[in-house]
Parts: structure tokens; sequence; C-alpha cells
């Protein structure tokens, strides 16, 4: 998932991404609340994890301003106010789910999870194409049962592959799904990342045209033999 942090504590957002990014999410941070109007404009969310109280713009300001723009992006407000008035409020204002700071990382991500099932796309739970499989929850891949041991990008890559099997997907859409604003590269980058996530598949046994690529278009994951 790409998620964009809506946080003005700088300390907390940080640990929240570094723990997503484990997790095999793409995550920005915005420290306030038009920083996050901004961001949200910029790129297309899957998830919004967004603070109550934030300076410029508030989180309820924010998240009415999101959907009356039609943002499809998941809503998960973090507040320290947990008083019913204030759950109704933000709930009334196009969020999805509301979590109460002090909280757990690991509440947080089972929070993700159950957001992510609400969506009206049916998601497998294991990925597959032919003798490739991902499992999104163990994080573990194989192809024909010999295990892949990807990077993080590379992960994510073969993930969004995996979703989308039945499309050509260009450079610059992998990148704007895929990389976080503070890390953005060129498309050279992605075509380097495509070059190694190969070499791992073909090792694990796969066929040289699993992830073909499509002239002057991109890439799309190739024929499964029966």
């Amino acid at each position: 998932m790409k998620i964009l942090i809506v946080e003005d504590d700088k300390r907390i957002a940080k640990a929240l991404a570094e723990d997503l990014r484990h997790q095999h999410h793409a995550v920005d941070i915005a420290l306030d609340g038009i920083e996050g109007w901004n961001f949200a404009q910029a790129a297309e969310y899957d998830l919004i994890l967004l603070d109550l109280m934030l300076p410029r713009l508030d989180g309820i300001s924010l998240c009415k301003r999101l959907r009356e723009n039609k943002s499809n992006a998941l809503i998960l407000m973090l507040t320290s106010k947990d008083t019913t008035t204030d759950k109704v409020i933000g709930l009334d204002a196009g969020a999805d789910d509301y979590l109460i700071k002090p909280f757990e990382l690991e509440e947080l991500a089972a929070r993700i999870r159950a957001l992510s099932r609400r969506t009206p796309e049916v998601k497998p739970s294991i990925l597959t194409h032919g003798k490739l499989q991902l499992d999104p929850n163990s994080s573990e891949i194989t192809y024909a049962g010999n295990p892949l041991f990807l990077t993080p990008k590379e992960y994510l890559i073969l993930e969004y592959f995996l979703r989308h099997a039945q499309q050509v997907l260009t450079r610059s859409a992998i990148l704007e799904k895929l990389w976080e604003f503070d890390k953005f590269s060129g498309e050279g980058t992605v075509k380097t990342h495509i070059t190694n996530l190969r070499s791992k598949l073909r090792t694990a046994g796969s066929p040289d045209n699993l992830i073909e690529t499509v002239y002057a278009v991109g890439y799309r994951l190739g024929a499964v033999d029966d």
C-alpha cells in the first residue's frame, strides 16, 4: 500500500513510517494539514493516517476536504481524544476508522489489514501467477516452492505486478505508486530494480519472460504455461 502519515509530532511520524516500511508499504510524511492536503493532491494514496490535532488545517477539516474532493483513500484517524462525540465527529467527516493514542504498532497493523478488507476489490489471500506465489500476510515469496529473498522495493514491485496481472504498467506509474516523494527517482531506477528482480526470479527457476517488456510502454507479467 501507499500510505500518507499526517502527523505533526516528528518522533511519532518517524516511528510509524519506519514500522510501516518494514511491512513493505511506501510511506510519505506530512507535518501539518496543508502539507497533507498538498501530498494527497499530488499522489494517489491507498491509506491516510490522519492526526486530529494539526497545525494550519485540523484533521477533521482535512478529512472533509478530502471526501468533498472525491478521495477514495482509506482514512484512519489517530488522536488522543477518546470521547464518543469526538469519534462520531471524525467518522461523520468521512474517516473509516478511529484509533486512540497511545496505541501498539501491532494494533495499528491489524486495523490497516481490517480496513484493506473493506475495499470493493476482492483481494486473494495469496497472490499467484503460475508457479509464483506471494503471501501478503507473511511476506513469503516462492517460485515452484523455491523461496525468493527480495529487497523491500523489489517486493513492492512484484506485489504490484501480481495485483495488476492483466495490465501493462508504465515506469511512471510504478514510480508514482511505489516510490516516496523524498526518495523519488528517475525511470532508470525502475529499470534497474526490474532487472534485479528478473535475475532473482530466474535463479529460483522462472522463465525469462515472467516479466515482459512492452516496447515503449512498460512491463507486464508474461503468459503462464499450462
